[in-house]
């Protein structure tokens, strides 16, 4: 079988099965080994994390107002292949998707009720601003380097869909070259199967709320298998068929969801307050990236959050800037950094300033709260109570929950059999068809972590895992941009 030929698959899938054996085999004691190793780099490598972010917001914008943002992702008369707003559509999609609904309200109020710092700000501002933060520029700015390398890769110089291609030109060591391939396999898989654990058991706490039922892991294991089929049944049938359709309903019923909360709630406070927190995010992005000062929050709130999304955001860069490079040829590298820059992070930050503005102003009007959006899987749908039609509300959510983890899961597919299938722009369905098993399996193995103890949850495990497995990625990216940098230099002469 010429499956089992391939080097670059048979490596990939075999750390994997060796993963998900020991967690299936080994539950607890996985789970223990991974707790020691996720407070190890929390305590050496926690402010690398923010230093790197920094560093990549501040390399993008360098480059997209210099003259290097002129270059063309493909012939100097090609015209993009993607409409903006189909190109934008499925950026985010594959992108951000469902976090958004997991964290719209529980992220908001959290911070009102514990203030990351000490700040004049109202603590309804403040919020939003750091809330802005963990999900704005510094996210995309990831996405982003990759997308720039890859697609510079794929579409200036001709070279195949693979992280390697990056910096092969300055090693010519094959196994360095598969060994770094094999990473970016592993950090994409280990990412996303965070997203689904989340997002499955989101949609579990949303028809528990709704149906008043107590269903388990085993609601939980059922619904992923149904996400994973649908995502492999859009992947088998390519991007344009599949995965842009897809984006383009789950946008559409995104933006309706907003627009309903938005019109039904206190639109003016709303808008007021997505300008004041998206103008002091601005001001104050600079300290809040270095912690320092009055905007350090402190080693256990950088822990539970910005260590985390940093890297959550990390294991996503590969495929997801991949994704975004495979649709961006024909823009300028200037369109697609400013684009990818600044369009998801601004729209993001208006959804949550309508979410958690209507959160407080619901808070506002109980007189006190109890923790009543405290659940992360469970607090939208607490919330959209307060609003009429809620039960329909409650299900489009859901639906909108299956429909961004298909597409972020169908495009991973995509990019990692583009990876294992030589760096075919268009892989052989038999490699979607393994990589679907292989990521529902890995799935699987994290969500029996994050129900090994009755005091943690899937969260919990996905905090622990991610900051382990994106480590060697985020080192790689200060090689790779450098090399970048050189690269561009060395061609503009």
């Amino acid at each position: 079988m010429k499956l089992l030929k391939n080097p670059l698959l048979t490596t990939s899938i075999g750390i994997l099965l060796v993963f998900i054996l020991w967690v299936f085999l080994f539950t607890e004691a996985a789970y223990e080994v991974i707790e020691v190793a996720s407070i190890w780099v929390r305590n050496y490598f926690g402010y690398f994390y923010l230093y790197l972010g920094l560093g990549c917001v501040l390399l993008l914008l360098g480059i997209a107002f210099s003259p290097w943002g002129k270059i063309k992702l493909g012939k100097k008369n090609a015209k993009p292949e993607h409409s903006l707003w189909a190109w934008t559509a499925m950026l985010y999609s594959a992108g951000m998707g469902a976090g958004i609904l997991l964290r719209a309200v529980q992220e908001p109020v959290f911070m009102q009720q514990n203030p990351p710092y000490t700040s004049a700000l109202s603590p309804e501002i403040l919020a939003l601003e750091f809330t802005f933060y963990q999900w704005g520029f510094t996210a995309w700015a990831f996405y982003g380097l990759f997308a720039m390398v890859i697609g510079y890769a794929l579409f200036a110089q001709k070279k195949k869909v693979r992280v390697s291609a990056a910096i092969e030109d300055v090693t010519p060591y094959s196994t360095a070259r598969m060994g770094i391939d094999v990473m970016t396999i592993i950090t994409t898989v280990f990412g996303l199967i965070a997203a689904i654990g989340l997002g499955t058991t989101q949609i579990n706490g949303g028809l528990n709320h709704i149906l008043k039922t107590d269903w388990g892991l085993t609601s939980v294991l059922t619904l992923t298998m149904l996400v994973s089929a649908i995502a492999f049944l859009s992947a088998w049938q390519g991007l344009n068929k599949g995965i842009k359709i897809i984006s383009k309903v789950n946008i559409i019923g995104t933006l309706l969801l907003m627009f309903f909360v938005f019109v039904t709630s206190d639109m003016w406070e709303i808008i007021s307050s997505f300008f004041k927190a998206s103008a002091q995010y601005v001001i104050d992005f600079v300290p809040m990236s270095l912690a320092i000062g009055n905007y350090n929050p402190g080693i256990a709130f950088l822990t539970d959050w910005t260590f985390y999304y940093w890297a959550f955001w990390l294991a996503w860069a590969p495929f997801t800037g991949i994704f975004i490079a495979r649709i961006s040829k024909g823009r300028t590298l200037r369109q697609l950094l400013l684009g990818v820059l600044i369009l998801p992070s601004f729209g993001t930050f208006f959804w949550f300033s309508v979410f958690g503005t209507s959160a407080f102003q619901v808070i506002e009007s109980w007189g006190s709260y109890t923790g009543e959006f405290s659940n992360v899987f469970s607090s939208l749908f607490v919330f959209l109570e307060n609003y009429p039609m809620a039960t329909a509300l409650n299900f489009m959510t859901i639906l909108l929950l299956i429909g961004f983890l298909v597409t972020s899961v169908d495009s991973a597919v995509f990019v990692l059999s583009m990876f294992t299938d030589n760096g075919k722009k268009n892989p052989k369905k038999k490699h979607r068809l393994v990589w679907s098993v292989f990521i529902l399996l890995s799935t699987i193995a994290l969500l029996l972590l994050g129900n090994v103890k009755p005091e943690i949850d899937v969260l919990t495990a996905v905090q622990k895992l991610l900051i382990i497995t994106s480590l060697p990625f985020a080192l790689f990216m200060v090689v790779m941009a450098g090399i970048f940098l050189y690269g561009l230099k060395t061609a503009q002469k």
